[in-house]
């Protein structure tokens, strides 16, 4: 649209940190305009009062300034050359690269109907035996990593990104430093792997505000090839608490009355409108979710991460272990509420037992650790469990452990045969069998 024919005002009526405030009509919610050559969206219409909010703030603007509307909310040209390209939270070129060619989309639109879903029923596979073995993700399943700050969760990212068994990979980076882009960038340049990955980042140096588009700029891709090309689709989010913090810096420079720790009432809404675009589609493309969550000190009672656990369908929750000194996938607070949907039935028969057989000789462990820290004698059986544990933590729950389904449940096989006999494990006597050591 030529600028002759696009709304433009000259009259601000108000100004705050964030958003400036005009009388404008035709215009629609989500516009994107231009405030003095900074990009601006829509975010209130009340009659002909329209606010915007202003991406990079709004200091320097005076009340003369010329606000143009586009016409057009946020979008995106989708296409197959958006493969192994980096860009920002508006879509553009970070890479040096060209502008991409495709069909231009609108982002944030809504979630799929429900009566287009298909029961998630289909493996993905992480190469990350902590999850693969107790907490197997399903395609079209949404589910948050749950992490202090100070954990490695962009490599555990990483990770996951090169090993997984997917046909895209959609990477959206929220708050990044350009340290962890760099270490995004040339991790997947050096595994030949970018022609399959799909960035979208924002770095601290960006405006805070451009994180709340991140997420719908890298779903909206994920739509084009989950849907136009049937293709296995596994979206990457990294960190859905800087995306919260964003949108309680515009709930409060708004001047709206904040929810619980400084959150804007409509966090869990927000946050679903995110997670709901994960889905398993009839035609065998997928969309699934992993997304960071940083925790604050630990604590899994703050509102984002609250509100997430209801949306989601469980979390993989990492912490350090102090016993191996490595940073394991906790087979006591992860979870994954569809994993009964695929183990056994597309990984193999014995996967269920050994799933079970190992958490339990694990739990046992833990309890002779408490007797130990409270003076009280050991057997024998608690010497082998805590032997154990160090082996099963460093061999299996750590996130270096990069093994298909298959090793991963013969390492715990072995690991068994070790330290127990088959009945202290407590395995179905058809599988023991079959898969016990000789």
């Amino acid at each position: 649209m030529t600028k002759a024919f696009q709304k433009i005002y000259t009259k601000i009526s108000k100004i705050t940190k964030a958003t400036c405030s005009l009388k404008a009509t035709g215009v629609s919610n989500d516009e994107l305009a231009s405030v003095n050559g900074r990009l601006a969206q829509v975010v209130k219409i009340d009659r002909d009062e329209v606010v915007l909010q202003v991406f990079a703030g709004t200091e320097g603007i005076p009340t003369n300034a010329e606000v143009v509307f586009m016409g057009k909310a946020p979008s995106l040209k989708v296409g197959d050359q958006l493969a192994g390209r980096f860009f920002n939270a508006y879509g553009d070129p970070i890479d040096g690269g060209p502008v991409p060619e495709g069909i231009e989309v609108e982002i944030g639109g809504p979630s799929v109907n429900p009566v287009r879903r298909e029961q998630p029923s289909e493996l993905i596979a992480t190469g990350i035996a902590g999850i693969d073995l107790n907490n197997t993700l399903v395609t079209g399943q949404k589910i948050p990593f749950f992490a202090d700050p100070d954990q490695p969760f962009n490599e555990v990212m990483a990770l996951v990104a090169l090993h997984a068994e997917s046909d895209k990979i959609i990477l959206g980076g929220m708050g990044m430093t350009n340290d962890d882009y760099l270490f995004y960038k040339n991790t997947f340049s050096n595994a030949g792997a970018l022609d399959r990955i799909v960035s979208f980042i924002n770095t601290t140096e960006n405006p805070s505000v451009e994180r709340l588009l991140i997420p719908d700029m890298a779903l909206t891709a994920a739509e084009y090839f989950a849907v136009e090309k049937g293709e296995k689709v596994l979206v990457l989010l990294s960190d859905m608490t800087n995306y919260a913090d964003a949108l309680a810096i515009v709930s409060n420079r708004m001047d709206q009355i904040p929810s619980k720790d400084s959150m804007p009432g409509s966090l869990y809404s927000d946050l679903a409108k995110i997670y709901e675009k994960a889905v398993q589609f009839p035609d065998g493309g997928s969309i699934t979710i992993i997304a960071v969550t940083t925790l604050s000190g630990g604590d899994i009672t703050h509102s984002v991460p609250d509100n997430t656990g209801y949306i989601t369908e469980g979390q993989l929750y990492l912490r350090r272990d102090s016993d191996i000194g490595k940073v394991i996938v906790d087979p006591f607070r992860s979870l994954s509420r569809l994993k009964q949907l695929v183990i056994g039935k597309k990984t193999r028969e014995d996967h269920p037992q050994v799933m079970n057989a190992a958490v339990r000789l694990y739990a046992d462990a833990a309890n002779a650790k408490t007797k130990m820290e409270n003076g009280f004698d050991l057997t024998d059986y608690d010497n082998r469990t805590l032997a154990f544990a160090k082996d099963y933590s460093r061999d299996i729950l750590a996130i270096d452990v990069n093994v298909n389904t298959m090793e991963m449940l013969d390492i715990t096989w072995r690991l068994f045969a070790k330290y127990f006999t088959p009945e202290e494990v407590n395995i179905k006597q058809e599988l023991v069998t079959k898969y016990w050591p000789k």
